[in-house]
């Protein structure tokens, strides 16, 4: 399991957007498992993903927590 944070200009519904897109069915091809304006889940292939996002000043404050998905979460993180 790992933990990687990262701040974007992006707002935070557009960040949950994008892991939507990333990560679940039309991307990685994981479940969606929660989501709500803060946060958004995702569980397949025997690990998960989850990503917070908190809106501050001038930037969205990234949080991510994945098991079996380093690789992925890292490339999503370049993106944004």
């Amino acid at each position: 399991m790992i933990r990687i944070a990262k701040k974007t200009r992006l707002k935070p519904p557009d960040v949950i957007g994008r892991a939507s897109e990333y990560f679940g069915e039309g991307g990685e091809g994981l479940e969606e498992k929660e989501r709500n304006p803060c946060c958004i889940s995702f569980e397949g292939a025997g690990g998960y993903v989850a990503v917070s996002v908190v809106d501050e000043d001038k930037h969205t404050t990234v949080d991510i927590e994945t098991r079996e998905f380093d690789y992925q979460v890292k490339r999503f993180l370049e993106t944004i």
